[in-house]
């Protein structure tokens, strides 16, 4: 895992994280417990802060930034950013589902409980109603998120990333813990 301070800011994490070796975390970086990082992701706060809550899952090949002094990003609790996703300069509330190759573009915002297809571009200033699910390009409302679409989908997939990241020796991939902290 690589982790860089820039600007005098280094990233910050709770407690039970994995983080993979190639994994990059960059400058004004915030983020909570059991949160995964996967092989090939970066969270680059260099140019805007990102916060991200507790039990976020950054699957392989996610890019996470945000725009010089007008866009920061924020993730709530219990997301999943799927493997080749874009999250720049946005906020995305709890339990949401960010669908593989996504790309969710600056001041959008997406409500708890959404899910945002495989593959769809939210274009800038997007907002996402909780509770739905949005798809295509530029994306669209789809329809209404179920209980039994939250279950099978937002909810197991995220308790299955804590279930992958477990799988690991954390003792042997995440030496540094100068930057652990109790969020």
């Amino acid at each position: 895992m690589t982790i860089l301070s820039v600007r005098g800011k280094t990233p910050v994490f709770g407690q039970e994280c994995f983080f993979a070796p190639n994994a990059t975390l960059i400058g004004d970086v915030m983020m909570g417990n059991q949160c995964s990082v996967w092989f090939c992701a970066v969270v680059r706060g260099d140019v805007n802060s990102i916060q991200i809550g507790h039990r976020v899952n950054i699957q392989d090949g996610v890019i996470i930034h945000g725009t010089y002094q007008t866009a920061s990003t924020t993730i709530g609790n219990d997301v999943s950013i799927g493997h080749n996703a874009i999250v720049h300069g946005c906020a995305i509330e709890d339990q949401v589902l960010i669908g593989m190759g996504s790309i969710i573009m600056d001041n959008c915002h997406i409500g708890r409980s959404s899910v945002i297809g495989a593959g769809a571009v939210l274009p800038k200033n997007t907002k996402v109603p909780a509770g739905s699910v949005y798809g295509g390009v530029p994306a669209k409302l789809i329809k209404k998120v179920d209980q039994k679409l939250f279950d099978d989908e937002i909810k197991r997939i995220a308790q299955n990333y804590i279930t992958y990241a477990s799988w690991f020796d954390k003792t042997k991939i995440n030496r540094n813990d100068s930057h652990r902290v109790n969020y």
